[in-house]
């Protein structure tokens, strides 16, 4: 998408009421528009604290806006039609090479667990060479995640292995299953239904442990001088559904299926569900994990060398997190 036809069509949802929601009479809640990136279980958070009126709780009428993409996400944040997104670091990166003033300002996801697939007739690394790997799009968590699988297994992205973006995952899995690729990369719980229709599992990203700053709560410096309460109360809204995802199961997976869409496979979605709320994934204490974003900074320096001079630092917002751990919000959550 151009910035062009990002820009006409966050207007266009603009004149729909869905990013410029108008004022209701009498209206008590505070209005906020927060952007989504992906229909993936790392968004889980911002969906179970609006299903289960946690927001609104907080004081917050949080109107939840999904982006086919972290860029077109960005652009929605960084343009001020969003005040909040959830997004992963590089997109998040690029963002900020980019000059914009772009944070996180809580850990959301702070690790992989996504598998590099292939069609059933590719049993190693060696048959996929001359190959075609689908991503969503290029810059990424599915981009890093495939880069990352092709060269553990020993293979160099683009030169033994083409990569092309194609969007979502339902579109990937459909390239596939017609053959105009040979491999994608899936996150749960479409991974694992993926490998019991059949298809190869050839690398397993998550036993790599390896610290990678994914979906989060992004806004701007801007935004966060102008409008500090407002984000204090995302951030404990954040806190809360964390909370909630940890300790009440048969909601979380509620919440889960209704935005992903009702599965046949349960077993898929329950096993997914458990393996996310892991503390190696979604800790209870969301701080950004800055080795997970300088992690991102080293595999985009690989073509900007401008995220050499960058530091992990540079791209998060402590203070409200950090706030709410050393008043014992957080451990007061876990205490009830």
């Amino acid at each position: 998408m151009s910035t062009r036809e990002a820009v006409t069509f966050l207007v266009l949802l603009g004149s729909l009421g869905l990013i410029f929601p108008l004022p209701v009479s009498g209206q008590k809640l505070t209005k906020l528009t927060v952007g989504y990136s992906a229909i993936s279980i790392n968004q889980l958070p911002s969906w179970v604290a609006k299903e289960t009126g946690i927001f609104a709780r907080n004081g917050l009428d949080a109107q939840l806006v999904y982006f086919t993409g972290g860029t077109p996400a960005l652009m929605a944040l960084v343009s001020g039609y969003t005040a909040i997104s959830q997004n992963a670091g590089p997109e998040t990166v690029n963002a900020h090479l980019g000059g914009s003033d772009v944070v996180f300002i809580a850990g959301g996801t702070v690790t992989l667990d996504w598998w590099l697939l292939s069609r059933s007739e590719i049993k190693t690394a060696e048959q996929l060479k001359g190959g075609t790997l689908a991503i969503s799009r290029f810059g990424s968590a599915s981009d890093f995640v495939a880069r990352f699988a092709l060269q553990k297994l020993g293979l160099v992205p683009e030169k033994d292995v083409t990569i092309i973006q194609l969007g979502s995952t339902t579109d990937r899995l459909a390239a596939l299953g017609a053959g105009r690729i040979q491999a994608t990369v899936l996150p749960p719980p479409t991974m694992l239904m993926a490998l019991k229709s059949g298809l190869t599992l050839l690398a397993d990203v998550s036993t790599q442990g390896l610290a990678f700053q994914h979906t989060a709560p992004v806004t701007t410096r801007r935004f966060i001088r102008e409008n500090p309460d407002i984000v204090k109360r995302y951030l404990r809204s954040h806190v809360e559904a964390v909370h909630r995802i940890k300790t009440d199961r048969e909601t979380g997976i509620r919440v889960m299926t209704k935005y992903l869409g009702q599965s046949k496979d349960r077993e898929s979605t329950e096993k997914s569900y458990d393996r996310y709320v892991s503390e190696e994934q979604l800790p209870r204490k969301q701080y950004p994990t800055l080795e997970g974003i300088r992690t991102v900074l080293n595999s985009v320096a690989e073509k900007d060398s401008k995220a050499k001079t960058v530091k992990p630092e540079d791209l998060v917002d402590l203070r409200f997190i950090r706030e709410l751990d050393q008043s014992g919000f957080i451990d007061g959550l876990y205490k009830r």
